[in-house]
């Protein structure tokens, strides 16, 4: 990291940054182009490592990219600010970010339950008594983090 002075190195900080943002975009390998898609996504700690969980519909270009190479990355990133000083004449962002790489896969429907309510957590709606009817039309997968990095800009 070029930065290391704003480089997040606590890896307690960096999972509150992670619970703290709102959609998560997901990097993966398409033919010429990378392809990328924000999504929303709920976390969890599992064996000690991160682990996104997300949903969205049965079928889709995503899917199609996991099923070929299943290794993504991710983007969190939130508390933005824009700060400007006239006296100098520049301007800078706050921030908190999340990137990270890991390998992505569908979960089975038994954890389907589960895993939704991962997400509705948090979005601080854990007690969400959602619609179960739709879940055969809803794919949920999760992506185990093997490796990430956080950064933060803090304006005085």
């Amino acid at each position: 990291m070029r930065r290391s002075d704003r480089e997040i190195t606590d890896f307690q900080e960096i999972i509150e940054v992670i619970e703290k943002c709102e959609v998560c975009r997901l990097a993966m390998h398409d033919e010429e182009y990378p392809y990328i898609v924000p999504v929303n996504y709920g976390m969890q700690l599992e064996d000690g490592k991160v682990v996104l969980y997300f949903h969205g519909a049965t079928e889709g270009k995503k899917y199609q990219l996991m099923e070929k190479n299943p290794k993504v990355c991710f983007e969190v990133d939130c508390n933005h600010g824009l700060y400007t000083s006239e006296e100098k004449g520049n301007c800078t962002m706050a921030y908190e970010s999340v990137i990270g790489f890991g390998v992505i896969q569908s979960i089975p429907e038994e954890e389907k339950y589960n895993a939704l309510r991962i997400l509705m957590k948090h979005y601080h709606k854990e007690d969400f008594a959602f619609n179960q009817a739709v879940m055969p039309q809803t794919r949920v997968w999760k992506l185990v983090v093997e490796s990430c990095t956080g950064k933060r800009r803090v304006v005085k």
